[in-house]
């Protein structure tokens, strides 16, 4: 069928791009009316990445990306549940208690009580579910907002972590054990890596060759299959190079791989399930998604749920990092990061807007500057100024990228 019987290319109105002065000309256009997507994002990380290896040369090595990596993997599962709650216009403050109290409950379990491990860290994920759904009772019985309930949860949370642990304030875990090498000195063999940068690259080509075979069916316009493999074996070739970089040091870490699988999860039940859409109905207007027959109770129920869980993984994933359970853990800047990293990302305050992509985005961000600056061993107010600073700019350019749609009539 020609282009110009195309079912999508009949309307004059509707924005083509046959050339690629074309697709810059959309690609202009929508940034003008707001929708930046990951463009700043990737445009800041790039910046920040560039200033720190100018001014120390260590940065981008091998090693350090590594341990950049694995750090981000434990903050990173944590801001997962916090996009879920900000897609429905909500907020979790205690995401840091819940995260600290998780790990001491897996050492005292574990260590302490002689309880296998696995049974411990079901517990202490199952623990984080309660709370979830403690505060979801709250939020849709009592109307009680989220803000104030979770603030409320930060403190009686925390209260539990101290009091769990003792006079001894902290709890080794054993070295050698599974769950610390996990999170310490876990790689992926390089065959695997290869194998699996390849398979990313095949599972992108057979997605949009699926829907571009989908759009052609019911007479749409869609991309070529030359584009199509192209943007797959591009996609292969980053993941390959980063492989083969990364294992000039020590390789990928399985926690790592974990976090990405955590992110690919997410980024599909949020676009390709009734449920996703159901969170981002909420998110956008309560009331429309209400009356279009949407069971909204239960759309704030699963997101708080979801967040308190991802909480408690990442505080176990932590604890494994860190081979113990402290009553610091959880606490600091973990709920600045956590939430600081969803919205850098580009996931939405207001809600109804943001992708699983945003954590990991946002984290790498966070992280980059957290690192870099410990590098060159500049004070950690230097790192709390920098960060809140690039969180306002991120939430400027929330408000201000929503207000453009809103005049172009794409909100």
């Amino acid at each position: 069928m020609k282009a110009a019987e195309l079912i999508d290319r009949t309307d004059e109105r509707l924005h083509r791009s046959d050339s690629p002065v074309d697709t810059i000309r959309l690609f202009l256009d929508r940034i003008r009316s707001g929708e930046l997507g990951s463009l700043p994002v990737i445009v800041g990380l790039v910046l920040i990445c560039g200033v720190f290896e100018g001014l120390n040369s260590v940065f981008l090595s091998s090693g350090n990306l590594v341990n950049l990596l694995y750090d981000s993997s434990t903050i990173g599962v944590i801001s997962l549940g916090i996009v879920g709650i900000l897609m429905v216009g909500e907020i979790d403050l205690s995401v840091g208690s819940v995260s600290g109290f998780s790990s001491a409950l897996v050492g005292v379990l574990w260590v302490n009580m002689g309880w296998p491990v696995w049974a411990a860290i079901a517990a202490a994920i199952a623990c984080g579910a309660v709370i979830g759904l403690v505060y979801a009772f709250l939020f849709n019985r009592f109307s009680m907002p989220s803000f104030v309930s979770t603030l409320s949860g930060l403190l009686a949370i925390l209260g539990l972590q101290l009091y769990i642990l003792g006079d001894t304030g902290s709890i080794n875990l054993p070295y050698g054990s599974r769950l610390v090498t996990f999170g310490q000195s876990a790689f992926v063999p390089p065959p695997i890596a290869y194998a699996a940068a390849v398979l990313a690259g095949l599972a992108l080509f057979a997605t949009e060759l699926r829907t571009a075979r989908r759009r052609r069916g019911a007479d749409l316009s869609s991309r070529s299959v030359r584009s199509i493999a192209g943007r797959a074996l591009l996609l292969g070739a980053v993941l390959a190079a980063l492989v083969f970089y990364l294992d000039r040091d020590a390789g990928v870490p399985w926690m790592l791989c974990l976090f990405i699988a955590l992110v690919l999860l997410l980024n599909y039940t949020l676009t390709r399930t009734r449920w996703g859409r159901a969170m981002t109905a909420v998110g956008g207007n309560r009331e429309a998604a209400r009356r279009a027959g949407i069971n909204v109770a239960r759309a704030y129920t699963s997101a708080f749920v979801m967040c308190s869980v991802l909480a408690s993984i990442g505080g176990i994933l932590a604890s494994a990092r860190l081979a113990s359970a402290s009553q610091q853990a959880g606490t600091g800047d973990v709920n600045l990061d956590a939430i600081a990293a969803a919205v850098i990302g580009g996931t939405s305050l207001f809600g109804g807007r943001g992708s699983a992509y945003s954590a990991l985005l946002g984290i790498v961000v966070i992280q980059a500057i957290s690192n870099g600056l410990t590098l060159l061993d500049l004070s950690s107010s230097l790192r709390y100024m920098i960060t809140g600073s690039v969180l306002a700019i991120a939430v400027i350019v929330d408000s201000l990228t929503r207000r453009s749609r809103l005049s172009h009539g794409r909100a």
